[in-house]
């Protein structure tokens, strides 16, 4: 019986992520477009709570082979289905952007070459101190460094910890747990809110 429950729900999830695959205009993509999403975890509702913004982690989309999937920095790096990535996030809602120029900017070579560096940051752990370093990393670092490294473009100005409203009960819980009394307060750290609203960029696709 238990089997045959679990069954059924493996066929339901895979039946909604068809369903979503096919809703989704793939042709309207290109690699190298960010992904932005709200995520559900105690970290995410921190991020929320410090940057004032639903969006709480970030992708990038390439294609390999001939499907476009999403290099994010979790636990650990990895490369992930785009229909996985959507479902995974509150209420499927993501947000799609380019950045300006994109046809001149990302030509094949460029695109080849984050793909590379993409690739040699895989299985990495996820950083959850937020350290400008690539011993490990977090997912808007990966993207920003991304950017900053092969085309020279800043998406999103980087600040530090002490410019976020960290003041919450939350925030300060979990800035404890993560770091007791050494909390990094100039750490440079770049934030999903920061890069969404990069003017770099361009907004492609949107589910609300």
């Amino acid at each position: 019986m238990m089997k045959f429950k679990f069954f059924l729900f493996y066929i339901n999830v895979l039946l909604l992520t068809s369903l979503y695959a096919k809703s989704l205009n793939q042709s309207l993509l290109s690699e190298g477009d960010i992904i932005f999403q709200e995520s559900l975890s105690e970290q995410a509702t921190a991020i929320k709570l410090a940057t004032k913004s639903r969006y709480t982690h970030v992708g990038i989309i390439f294609k390999y082979g001939n499907t476009y999937k999403v290099l994010e920095a979790i636990e650990p790096v990895k490369i992930t289905d785009l229909n996985l990535f959507i479902q995974r996030g509150k209420n499927k809602h993501f947000v799609i952007k380019r950045i300006k120029g994109a046809k001149e900017i990302l030509t094949p070579e460029r695109i080849s070459q984050m793909k590379n560096y993409g690739s040699s940051l895989l299985g990495k752990h996820y950083d959850l101190y937020f350290e400008w370093s690539e011993d490990r990393i977090y997912c808007t670092e990966l993207v920003w460094k991304m950017y900053e490294k092969f085309t020279g473009l800043k998406i999103g100005n980087l600040k530090t910890l002490k410019d976020f409203d960290i003041s919450s009960n939350q925030v300060q819980s979990l800035m404890k747990k993560r770091y007791g009394k050494g909390i990094p307060y100039s750490e440079p750290v770049i934030s999903p809110v920061d890069m969404i609203n990069s003017t770099e960029l361009i907004t492609i696709l949107e589910n609300k």
